[in-house]
């Protein structure tokens, strides 16, 4: 008599929640180091406050307009994927591969995959925590009208989330030391910063424009401005419908840059110091 087995799909899905399990497990521990550090978590939370406060303080209530707000939480936005999520995430791989910990992690039921989540979980929800709290922020104190896109809103942080964890884990791979990372962090912390952030990608020309629209913070930065305020990182004003129009060549950028960072490290990610 032949046994009949679980269908795939079935034993698919109880893998996939054991392995949710496994990342929520890992980052509940990274968190709690996090915890115990209350300065920094009082920084990272309390620092869109500060910011919309300062604005709030510091213009006329007639510069206080609606794209003026998005345009301050989507700027908080690009910070806190690259300072909190990006930077940290650098230093903390490094830390924990000097001290042995990612080698021990691997040893368990972890896959390799599930270690690097569960090490960007708590960081990711500090930088999502600075991002709700500026936008709850910024509808008490700017009268923010509701996205336009909310689609676009969260697929832009998601994208750039996930991006920016796995770029963290390609510059550890090339990082000897927690204090190399303050070197080996920069480029791309300082690429994204400037490219899209301070100067945005539509005002560069010549043959560095094409370079400048295949990074992946302009392609953040325009999903956020389609999601929020339904126009254009150029400032071409667009509805509902078409905002997913334009959002298809950022989202395709953005899983290309995903995709090539996800083999990087799956190829060079070392899980113990260099001897």
């Amino acid at each position: 008599m032949r046994l009949r087995a679980l269908p795939f799909t079935k034993r698919d899905r109880g893998l996939r929640r054991a392995g949710i399990r496994r990342v929520v497990s890992l980052g509940r521990a990274e968190a709690l180091l996090l915890r115990r550090n209350p300065m920094a978590l009082a920084v990272g939370l309390g620092m869109p406050l500060g910011l919309t406060a300062a604005l709030q303080v510091g213009q006329p209530a007639a510069a206080r307009a609606q794209v003026d707000a998005a345009d301050s939480i989507i700027l908080l936005a690009a910070f806190a994927l690259l300072s909190v999520l990006y930077y940290n995430l650098v230093t903390a791989l490094v830390a924990r591969r000097q001290d042995f910990v990612l080698k021990r992690l691997r040893a368990g039921e972890l896959t390799d995959e599930e270690v690097l989540a569960g090490s960007a979980l708590p960081a990711a929800a500090v930088a999502w925590g600075q991002i709700v709290i500026a936008t709850v922020a910024g509808f008490a104190f700017f009268r923010l009208d509701a996205p336009v896109n909310p689609v676009l809103v969260v697929t832009g942080l998601i994208l750039g989330t996930v991006v920016f964890a796995l770029l963290a884990a390609v510059v550890a791979t090339v990082t000897r030391s927690v204090e190399m990372a303050q070197l080996t962090a920069m480029p791309v912390l300082v690429l994204s910063a400037v490219v899209g952030v301070l100067v945005p990608a539509e005002d560069i020309s010549g043959p560095l424009h094409v370079l400048a629209q295949a990074l992946p913070m302009p392609q953040v930065l325009e999903l956020l401005h389609l999601g929020f305020t339904g126009s254009t990182s150029g400032g071409a004003s667009v509805d509902v419908t078409a905002t997913f129009g334009h959002a298809v060549t950022p989202v395709i950028v953005l899983l290309t840059w995903a995709g090539a960072a996800r083999w990087a490290t799956r190829r060079w990610f070392r899980w113990e110091p260099r001897g």
